[in-house]
């Protein structure tokens, strides 16, 4: 799974404009809890920026993984990061399996949200937004978490963590559900933070945050009115979400992106039937993971080549210092030049 792969010079200068958006920690030397520690921390960078622009420079956010080389499926905590999440007030996770050593950090006083659960797709969304309508708060939040683990604790998926099959974990590329994710983690430090940013400032910020997302849900929807229907290869489930939003076909044949994203050998005639589908001239781009890979997918990627059918890379996590918003428009941006050849 962690293997990385030497890409063909064509495939990374089109995918290149994907790597260079993204972004780092989302971290400032400003403000923190009386003891020093930071009083929000997300277990990878790309929540910690989604913070950071609601509290504003001058608070700090720390990001337990800022490093775009990491895995967060495989990712082992250190002494340093249990001290780093049991100072924080708020913990921002994944959640669905994704990031399983939040679990193990997470101090007993801490209001957790996980943005799986900010998603439609998410066993027990309904119920959860319900919990959410009735105003019942950090505890019942906190419950609700304790509840999903042991629902799914007995489902092994990568790495041997937990996970709730059938189910794709990435939502970080549901923008839609990072909305929601959004306008939970502004209730949340206003409630539990509310001395930490101006609550005019809180609101304006997430008001502003809201509305670039909202522009990024209407591209993707134009995109879907351009090429809606047309077929996407997904070497991994991490463009799932971009990929659905985009109005695309998702025509891996099955067993493909799961085996590769759970680092199992893909069975031959799978492997087989994804080279022909590729070959068939009935998909138009092939959404890959930039930071792992093996080697089907390679073999993916050179029929791709080979084909004329244009590969954009997705990562996980940011790199360089600008923010989600700008990371994912470059992958927006990134899938509309493959699309529109």
């Amino acid at each position: 799974m962690m293997s990385r792969r030497a890409l063909p010079v064509s495939v990374l200068a089109l995918s290149a404009v994907v790597l260079a958006g993204c972004a780092s920690p989302a971290e400032s030397s400003g403000d923190a809890t009386s003891d020093g520690a930071a009083p929000i921390v997300a277990s990878t960078n790309v929540y910690a920026s989604l913070a950071q622009a609601l509290v504003g420079d001058d608070v700090e956010v720390a990001a337990v993984i800022d490093d775009a080389t990491q895995d967060p499926h495989a990712y082992e905590a250190s002494a340093r990061d249990r001290l780093t999440v049991e100072g924080a007030t708020l913990v921002l996770q994944n959640g669905g399996g994704y990031d399983p050593f939040m679990e193990e950090l997470t101090g007993d006083d801490a209001v957790v949200l996980s943005a799986v659960e900010y998603s439609h797709d998410f066993p027990g969304a309904e119920e959860h937004a319900d919990e959410h309508a009735d105003d019942e708060h950090a505890d019942e939040d906190a419950e609700a978490e304790e509840e999903h683990d042991h629902e799914h604790s007995d489902e092994e998926g990568h790495e041997g963590h937990d996970h709730i099959e059938g189910f794709n974990e990435h939502v970080w590329y549901d923008v839609h559900a990072m909305t929601h994710f959004v306008e939970a983690i502004a209730e949340e430090i206003e409630h539990e933070l509310p001395d930490l940013v101006d609550a005019a400032t809180l609101e304006a910020n997430r008001d502003a945050l809201i509305a670039e997302l909202g522009e990024l849900e209407s591209r993707l929807e134009a995109v879907g009115g351009s090429h809606g229907g047309e077929g996407v290869f997904l070497t991994e489930p991490i463009g799932g979400y971009l990929a659905s939003s985009a109005g695309l076909e998702d025509v891996t044949p099955d067993g493909f992106a799961e085996s590769v994203e759970e680092g199992q050998d893909v069975a031959p005639a799978t492997l087989l039937a994804a080279i022909e589908v590729v070959e068939s001239g009935d998909v138009a781009v092939v959404l890959a993971n930039s930071q792992t890979g093996g080697a089907e997918t390679d073999r993916i990627v050179e029929t791709a080549e080979a084909q004329g059918v244009p590969v954009v890379e997705l990562g996980e996590l940011l790199a360089g210092d600008e923010t989600y918003v700008d990371w994912m428009t470059a992958n927006v941006d990134a899938l509309e030049s493959a699309l529109a050849g």
